[in-house]
């Protein structure tokens, strides 16, 4: 079975791409979430390339800095992570000292029960409770 479809030739899902100030920070930061750093190459003159993934996921996280002459902004990252038990995840980034939400937002069916933190150059990012 292909990957791609017909007409665009797109694949599939494979980086996501947040720009940080200090990738060792970052690296830091979501290891303590449980991501493995797989890749941690120089590109460029000055640059490392550095990839973090969740366990068993294709997708990844990568932590590269910012274009040259602009600043690594916080943002709104639109990334949603799954969890099977959402209070005992919020509980243990809470207490690994992640900025998390105060409360783990609960809207009703069929929205999940979810929460946001930030990571440490300030993105936001969402996890999800799975059914």
């Amino acid at each position: 079975m292909s990957t791609t479809t017909t007409k665009s030739r797109l694949g599939r899902l494979n980086l996501v791409t947040l720009p940080v100030v200090d990738q060792d920070r970052a690296i830091a930061f979501y290891e303590k979430l449980g991501f493995e750093k797989r890749t941690d190459v120089p590109f460029g003159d000055q640059y490392r390339w550095v990839e973090v993934y969740l366990p068993d996921d294709a997708t990844g996280i990568a932590l590269a800095p910012p274009p040259p002459g602009r600043p690594a902004e916080a943002k709104e990252t639109g990334i949603a992570l799954t969890t099977d038990d959402i209070d005992a995840t919020h509980a243990y980034m809470r207490e690994q000292g992640v900025d998390v939400d105060g409360e783990v937002a609960r809207f009703g069916d069929p929205v999940p029960p979810m929460f946001w933190f930030r990571d440490a150059d300030g993105h936001s990012l969402m996890v999800v409770q799975t059914q």
